[in-house]
């Protein structure tokens, strides 16, 4: 196949000849052909030596590589591929778990594109045109590589791809049909997950570690499970001796997820024995309440998602993270994070500073956390490494 060619500046090639993963526009020298959003196309240094192939798409990011080998991505390509992936998911994977991410974008070398399982059924996220025209063959590479064990793959890309292209898609099931909410295990622990209304892919499995290290600090503890979403940082913390966990959200929809989900693990009895769930604002919740908790979970969405947005987010991160930290009892435990990833992890840590001193606590970091090893980041893609956690010991 005579694919279009993306010839790079003089000097240009060094990024991508040490494996990152996106060609930006001004990296460009020339093109031969004439590629459209979405066409497979072969990236070359100034002389004609062959690069990487990526997807391309007229835009800043000119394009997004998932080759440095000369391929044609067909079905056996994806489904070697996959395979390859899928060896490295088996390794890592905690036992009593069968949801997790197969597929983390740049960090398994496939820029663009997400995949994450949920007993038996693959949810496909694309961030790029170019990937959502691959879903035909990811999902027979799919079926390839896993078989009978797959029950259904469904396409939510509707959500991640550019905004041109967006509202022409309609999420889909690609392969099979399975009802949600669809019940999983991790760690021993049941969740419901809806991939079809539920945020992101259904279930936030980027905190399935730090989920696991909450539960060591919440025996016998009062804990806040603050932005709660579907009660996972709760179904943990009652799991392992809490004494009392609140739980709260501003969606009510969330707020039921919850409390199903507590439900499912403890039984209707014990969950309202231990367990309560409020829809409210989280800040509004903090300061409307008097309550100290020995243990607290600040786990907010994104709050910034591009660079124009940065400073805002960072003064809401302050103001949230202060307001928390007057909450935490004396000797109690903070867990915060920030998915936002225009926020470093050093700008974060910083912003957490500030907010200990708007506060007035003295404090202690025990954990740097991140995301785990189903979410793995690129060494030359650092930016894949978006999720960023503190556990502080709050004096």
């Amino acid at each position: 196949m005579n694919l279009p060619k993306i010839y790079l500046r003089s000097g240009r090639e060094d990024a991508i000849r040490r494996f990152h993963p996106w060609v930006f526009s001004g990296a460009v020298a020339r093109t031969e052909g004439e590629p459209q959003d979405g066409d497979v196309v072969e990236v070359l240094d100034k002389k004609g030596n062959y690069l990487a192939t990526g997807h391309y798409h007229n835009g800043s990011i000119l394009v997004r590589i998932f080759s440095f080998q000369p391929v044609i991505p067909n079905v056996a390509y994806w489904t070697q591929k996959l395979a390859n992936i899928r060896t490295v998911r088996a390794a890592l994977l905690p036992p009593a778990t069968n949801c997790y991410r197969l597929v983390h974008g740049e960090g398994d070398g496939c820029t663009g594109l997400i995949i994450d399982m949920y007993n038996g059924v693959a949810v496909l996220q694309a961030h790029s045109i170019g990937m959502h025209r691959e879903r035909n063959l990811i999902t027979e590479a799919l079926k390839n590589v896993f078989g009978n064990e797959l029950r259904a793959v469904y396409d939510k890309s509707a959500e991640t791809l550019p905004d041109e292209y967006a509202a022409s898609v309609q999420n889909a099931y690609r392969y099979g049909l399975v009802d949600v909410p669809h019940e999983v295990e991790e760690n021993g622990h049941k969740f419901l997950v809806d991939w079809i209304s539920g945020q992101k892919t259904g279930f936030f499995l980027d905190q399935r570690d730090n989920r696991n290290l909450l539960a060591r600090y919440s025996a016998g503890k009062k804990v806040l499970n603050a932005f709660c979403y579907s009660g996972g940082f709760s179904v943990y913390a009652l799991q392992a001796g809490a004494r009392l966990v609140h739980s709260v959200d501003a969606s009510q929809k969330a707020i039921d997820l919850t409390n199903r989900n507590v439900a499912l693990n403890f039984g209707e009895a014990q969950a309202a024995d231990r367990h309560e769930a409020f829809a409210d604002d989280v800040m509004k919740y903090l300061q409307a309440h008097d309550d100290e908790y020995e243990v607290m979970v600040l786990d907010p969405p994104a709050f910034a998602k591009s660079l124009s947005a940065r400073h805002r987010a960072v003064q809401g991160y302050k103001r949230l993270n202060a307001e928390g930290l007057r909450r935490v009892a004396k000797g109690g435990i903070l867990f915060t994070f920030s998915c936002s990833q225009v926020i470093d992890r050093e700008l974060f840590y910083n912003t957490v500073v500030a907010a200990a001193i708007e506060a007035g606590r003295q404090v202690r970091v025990l954990h740097h956390l991140s995301q785990p090893a189903d979410h793995p980041v690129n060494l030359f893609h650092p930016e894949g490494g978006y999720l960023k956690g503190l556990v502080l010991w709050v004096e």
